[in-house]
């Protein structure tokens, strides 16, 4: 077992006005991913599927969120459920930094991710 300690993490490059750290994945011997992000007003990722399912829990803030043809809002102490295969994609819609922590049951997603729109994040090796 290990302690992960959140402050000794650092930032990975990501996209602008949207920061991330790796919390936990292979460095810490196990097969899943999580993520901690915090994501400024008006940004987030574009549309993109992955081939593995993705839990994305909001501490704080609010989200729009498309989810296959759905648009929906979540906020503090909701969940958003993204099935694999699943086109989805956010945008924080708070003044202030909406806060999230991400994870998927697989250890490197990125590299199972297509992208819709856009293209991959700096930090996300694919």
């Amino acid at each position: 077992m290990c302690i992960v300690n959140h402050s000794e993490v650092p930032e990975s490059p990501w996209r602008p006005n949207y920061r991330m750290w790796h919390l936990v994945g292979p460095d810490q011997n196990v097969s899943v991913t999580m993520d901690y992000s915090r994501v400024g007003a008006g940004a987030g990722p574009p549309l993109h599927v992955h081939e593995d399912d993705e839990l994305i829990t909001v501490l704080e803030g609010e989200l729009e969120v498309r989810v296959g043809d759905d648009v929906l809002q979540a906020g503090p102490d909701s969940t958003i459920v993204v099935p694999k295969g699943t086109v989805h994609g956010f945008t924080s819609v708070s003044e202030e930094d909406s806060r999230l922590v991400v994870y998927f049951p697989v250890p490197d997603p990125f590299a199972r991710t297509t992208y819709v729109e856009g293209g991959p994040a700096a930090g996300s090796g694919s």
